[in-house]
């Protein structure tokens, strides 16, 4: 899906991710950045697991901090308003470049991924790369 972020740093999510958000019953979300690359929008009760897999991840205590200070310092919580639109806090719009800008929406593992025109084009042609033989191991497992 295609959307804009507006000059008040507002992002208008398309109705089936409006759709989404109300099938969980849920009206807050949190949007930050984990990568410093891509946004994600998670439903509220999906981020607080991910902020408990922080906390309980003793494999590398370190990376899980480091990853979740990322997250705390470009995120915030948000809720959609009456048009469906979601505030992108102003320091991620401005260090992933999206301020008044189109950017390009997915819904992958519980969370709505937002990526900017530069990114979207680097994740489309990774994704195109040998899509053939990735469809065959993933059809060989199971795939419909």
């Amino acid at each position: 899906y295609q959307a804009r972020v507006d000059d008040k740093g507002r992002l208008k999510l398309p109705s089936a991710f409006q759709q989404y958000l109300s099938a969980l019953g849920e009206r807050k979300v949190f949007v930050t950045s984990l990568d410093v690359r891509t946004a994600r929008i998670y439903p509220i009760s999906v981020w607080k697991e991910n902020e408990k897999f922080f906390e309980g991840f003793h494999e590398d205590p370190e990376t899980a901090e480091d990853i979740a200070f990322i997250a705390n310092d470009l995120g915030a919580d948000s809720e959609p308003d009456g048009q469906g639109r979601v505030l992108v806090p102003q320091e991620l719009r401005r260090v992933l470049g999206i301020e008044n800008q189109p950017v390009w929406l997915d819904c992958y593992k519980g969370r709505i991924n937002v990526y900017s025109k530069e990114i979207y084009e680097e994740r489309k042609s990774r994704a195109s790369q040998q899509v053939g033989e990735k469809l065959r191991t993933l059809e060989r497992k199971g795939l419909k």
